[in-house]
């Protein structure tokens, strides 16, 4: 596993818990129930609502076909919005916290510009911080190439980063908030009757993603089971309810592997 220096947690806040500037307060209370908790606290951020879609329609204002490499570089300026905002909003509360981009956090990833995937995680500059009792946030979806560039992680790009992340840091588990109590056998925003699952399997998480549910991308759902790592979903409002969200977790006994395993084998 990874480097497991102290119990770990990692927390992931996507577009819609992040959607004004007035979120990132809660946002702050989340983080401070946590490091009650934990003695290492590593938060994951999404831009913040449309942000990204927003930079790319104004790329496409200037360029109706903009270069995928110039593209990344304006699209990965939404998540250093996030983690600079969260970085203020925890020191308004009296918490040290840190904020990093993808590349200064060691995310490495092929060099497929908008859908990289990742290749290893060295987080050597956030170990310091993290030791000195801070909370580290990572701008998710976002990454540095093996050959220096710039790289965005396409669809579930953030989600893939707080895996990601909690594997190369030996995390105990990650959360995910959500505007949803959990992961349901239908969509509870249409169906009454949906029901809400209190733990799955892996593979029974991503059968349910594979039939519609759009609560985490599947990427990171298979990049968790590699690890052995567990994931809760949680709602947003309520997260400290013990009758919401959903574990996903590994067989009793399954010990995670000796090395992270990461989405494309180093070499």
């Amino acid at each position: 596993m990874g480097e497991s220096h102290g119990k770990t947690i990692v927390l992931k806040f996507g577009g819609a818990a992040v959607s004004s500037p007035e979120r990132f307060a809660h946002i702050a209370e989340i983080v401070l129930t946590r490091r009650a908790e934990y003695e290492r606290v590593v938060v994951a951020v999404s831009a913040m609502g449309d942000t990204t879609d927003e930079l790319i329609a104004l790329a496409r204002r200037v360029h109706p076909s903009p270069p995928r490499r110039e593209l990344d570089m304006l699209v990965s300026v939404g998540e250093r919005i996030s983690m600079s905002l969260l970085a203020m909003a925890l020191d308004a509360k009296g918490v040290e916290a840190r904020s990093f981009t993808g590349s200064q956090s060691g995310i490495l990833t092929t060099p497929d510009h908008a859908e990289a995937k990742i290749v290893d995680v060295r987080p050597g500059r956030l170990l310091p911080h993290l030791s000195a009792g801070r909370v580290v946030i990572v701008a998710g979806f976002q990454g540095m190439s093996t050959t220096g560039e710039i790289t965005t992680l396409g669809r579930g790009g953030t989600d893939t980063t707080a895996v990601a992340l909690g594997a190369a840091l030996g995390a105990c588990k990650v959360e995910f908030f959500k505007d949803v109590r959990g992961i349901y056998n239908s969509d509870p925003k249409r169906d009454p009757e949906a029901v809400r699952f209190d733990t799955l399997s892996y593979s029974e998480a991503l059968s349910l993603m594979h039939r519609g549910a759009q609560v985490l991308h599947d990427r990171c759902i298979i990049l968790a089971e590699k690890n052995a790592l567990a994931l809760h979903v949680l709602p947003f409002d309520a997260y400290n309810d013990a009758d919401v969200g959903t574990r996903i977790e590994p067989p009793a006994g399954t010990e995670p592997p000796t090395e992270p395993c990461y989405e494309v084998p180093k070499g």
